[in-house]
């Protein structure tokens, strides 16, 4: 298949606006809303990135809309001026993608709290984009209902979507592509667009909801998210198994898959990773590879299921297999597990944590995690590994003196041949973290350069000012 180059924007970017074209537009802002509107440099700063290792670069400004059409009349007054406009959730991406590297404006959704509507008969919610998995779960508490993705951090569902996020229970609910119903978005020429309806499948036209999931708002800013929602499990059954190393422990991942076990979450803490935890979250786990595996359904099914995994983790050289299905015990457990970056960070005090992420088709796993382990013991490098090995995805974070140009360079070709390991294998360079500033050098290896073609080719028809977001998944501006 062969796409024409596509045609350069047709006003080209500017760069970043001149200052007086920065004082105007804040005036302006500020004219219509006030103290929503921010320009100190601590709050800036705060809305660049901070939890990665990626320079922040802040915004001029950042806004604080709380409606759709709020969002709307933002993003016109910053398209008639040509000034950038980043969207923000709560700022727990990875990958630069809140940065604001020609300057401009932040749009924080964070006010925009208000779950519009629950239908628990068509088990499906409407919100607003800055409301959090957790305050959700908790809105849905007594309905029968939750939201299953769960990415480890109490991120934004606004920024679920951008980033087209998956976590820990991906392998049995699927990730944000899979659980998103319809969309409103404010375009970068600020019309409002509703992508879809509640109804769970259509034929209609472009599927134009999947386009703007995981376009890391590059294409427009999300106001109003149609989910759909599971009922809460009758039974859930928790446990734990370690593994003398990471091979027999994607091998008993491999198993259980292929066996058809219908299981909810299955999570691999690498010995180094197992080691933090026990610090941090004040536990005693043996310092060997672990599985951390949970099942939904009844309580004769998930009793069965955690016994027969026990089976398989046995048959794999599994040790120390225990399950409980007691809420506490549980919760603990998988609190650990979302514990991870910040327990990492305590294996080497002063480092900076320079996450990244993989994935890769399952029966490759144990393959992707051995060459990656013996690559760090090669470098010396502090670098725990924790996954969610049931789709074939895993993160490591190696853990590093920023300020240290030998030590950065290490780790960056050993994130690089981290990605290149996982493109030969059929995979991904990154199953959830996104592109952003940070991974947009691996796209063309991965996708070839028609599909980018094709991409940019979608940028310029719905953004040709290139002011939404500029700078990420796409190098152009």
């Amino acid at each position: 298949m062969t796409i024409a180059v596509p045609p350069p924007f047709t006003r080209p970017p500017a760069g970043r606006p001149a200052a007086e074209t920065i004082e105007r537009i804040a005036a302006t802002l500020k004219a219509r809303f006030g103290e929503h509107v921010q320009t100190g440099l601590a709050m800036r700063e705060q809305h660049g990135h901070t939890t990665t290792w990626i320079v922040n670069q802040p915004p001029d400004i950042v806004v604080f809309p709380e409606t759709t059409e709020e969002v709307a009349e933002i993003v016109r007054m910053c398209a008639a001026e040509r000034v950038p406009i980043i969207p923000f959730g709560t700022g727990t991406s990875l990958e630069g993608h809140l940065n604001a590297p020609l300057g401009g404006v932040s749009v924080d959704t964070s006010r925009m709290k208000r779950v519009l509507a629950v239908h628990p008969e068509d088990l499906d919610c409407v919100l607003q984009p800055g409301v959090t998995r957790k305050e959700l779960n908790e809105h849905l508490r007594d309905t029968g209902l939750f939201f299953p993705i769960d990415p480890g951090a109490d991120a934004s569902l606004g920024g679920m979507v951008s980033t087209r996020a998956s976590g820990t229970n991906a392998v049995r609910y699927g990730t944000m592509k899979d659980n998103v119903l319809a969309l409103t978005v404010v375009t970068p020429q600020g019309e409002i667009v509703r992508t879809g309806t509640r109804a769970r499948k259509s034929s209609a036209g472009y599927d134009l909801t999947r386009l703007i999931i995981g376009s890391e708002g590059t294409l427009g800013i999300v106001t109003e998210i149609t989910l759909k929602l599971h009922g809460i499990p009758e039974a859930i059954s928790a446990g734990i198994c370690s593994f003398p190393n990471v091979k027999t422990a994607c091998d008993a991942v491999i198993a259980t898959i292929q066996t058809g076990l219908p299981i909810a979450r299955i999570e691999l803490l690498d010995e180094v990773q197992v080691r933090a935890v026990n610090v941090y979250s004040k536990l005693t786990l043996p310092e060997t590879p672990l599985l951390l595996f949970e099942f939904h359904g009844t309580d004769a099914g998930v009793t069965e299921q955690a016994q027969r995994f026990g089976e398989i983790a046995a048959d794999n050289e599994g040790s120390g297999f225990e399950w409980t299905t007691k809420a506490e015990e549980r919760t603990r457990l998988w609190q650990a597990r979302h514990d991870v970056y910040w327990a990492s960070l305590g294996l080497r005090p002063g480092a900076k944590g320079v996450s990244s992420d993989v994935c890769v088709p399952i029966s490759r796993l144990a393959e992707c995690l051995a060459e990656t382990k013996a690559d760090i013991e090669a470098l010396g490098l502090v670098a725990p590994i924790a996954g969610h090995v049931g789709d074939g995805n895993f993160h490591v974070m190696p853990l590093v003196m920023t300020d240290d140009p030998a030590e950065m360079a290490m780790a960056d070709g050993f994130m690089h041949r981290l990605v290149e390991r996982a493109l030969a294998m059929e995979g991904t360079c990154t199953g959830e973290h996104g592109v952003g500033q940070g991974k947009i050098k691996y796209l063309e290896g991965e996708h070839g350069g028609a599909a980018l073609a094709m991409m940019r080719t979608l940028k310029r028809a719905l953004d040709p000012d290139n002011i939404m977001n500029p700078g990420k998944i796409l190098s152009e501006g």
